[in-house]
């Protein structure tokens, strides 16, 4: 008798758990060549709100965890990645309809790009806050803080590697967010998503659903309790201008599309410090 195998079956990422739907829907993924590749979870804003809620209750403790800290957590996670590499390759094999060549090549940079952002964790506060010059029997420091909550909408191209350079320097900067996927390429996030689970990373520091960016972002944009959102894989132009909007309800800042971002080149500080706030500190001489 031949064996049946065991299919994976493809669910959401909230607050360290893989729930599907509440909504109970689904859509079918296709793979490079327009074949049938899976079923994946169609997130509803139910489920971005469970995301949202979990990621402010992982907020306080994660921004306040020793940096160091941050940066070995964030370590554990391309550790966690490097032990998965068959599955990673399969998934972006799939879903780029790249050789397996290639295909190991992006997961490689998509490691070492955890790796380098993981680097900078404890680094941060020295490179962007900054002592000031001032006239009078007090210090004064500018010292970066995380901003809280951020919705990240992922780029549809390069799913592997654009997610992580989106969603890991948000997080080693001491957020916590929640991440709308690549709608037709989501099973590398997946499968990514099951690496942020067996690491060290805190549930609901991340939070990942797959569907689709014009149902689950508006709500997110104008969601009160959402400090910022990264709009890099909205490409349609209308779509960004109504998110802008929405987003101002409670001034989040936001991050734009950037059509020409090439998810290869060496990332360098602007995606750490672009969801910090700078506080000013007076410290009294001699108190």
């Amino acid at each position: 008798m031949s064996r049946i195998d065991v299919r994976k079956t493809y669910k959401l990422y909230i607050n360290g758990a893989f729930p599907r739907s509440e909504s109970g829907r689904s859509y079918e993924v296709l793979d490079a060549g327009g074949r049938f590749a899976a079923n994946a979870a169609l997130a509803s804003r139910k489920d971005a709100r469970d995301a949202v809620v979990a990621a402010r209750s992982a907020f306080k403790g994660w921004s306040h965890a020793n940096a160091y800290l941050r940066g070995q957590i964030v370590y554990r996670i391309a550790e966690v990645m490097e032990s998965r590499r068959a599955q990673l390759v399969a998934d972006v094999m799939a879903c780029e309809g790249l050789t397996e060549a290639r295909a190991k090549r992006v997961l490689d940079a998509a490691i070492d790009r955890v790796v380098w952002y993981a680097g900078w964790a404890d680094k941060l506060p020295a490179v962007l806050g900054n002592a000031n010059a001032v006239s009078g029997p007090f210090f004064n420091f500018s010292v970066p803080e995380p901003s809280g909550v951020i919705a990240i909408v992922a780029p549809e191209a390069s799913s592997l590697l654009a997610l992580v350079s989106v969603t890991i320097p948000v997080v080693v900067a001491g957020n916590t967010c929640v991440v709308v996927t690549s709608r037709t390429r989501p099973l590398p996030a997946i499968t990514w998503a099951e690496c942020l689970a067996t690491s060290d990373l805190p549930n609901g520091v991340v939070n990942l659903l797959t569907g689709d960016h014009a149902e689950i972002a508006p709500w997110l944009a104008s969601h009160k309790d959402v400090d910022g959102i990264d709009l890099s894989g909205v490409e349609d132009a209308a779509l960004a201008r109504s998110l802008e909007a929405a987003a101002a309800v409670n001034l989040k800042r936001f991050a734009r599309h950037d059509a020409e971002e090439d998810w290869a080149v060496r990332p360098n500080l602007r995606r750490l410090s672009r969801f910090l706030e700078t506080k000013t500190i007076l410290q009294p001489i001699g108190v």
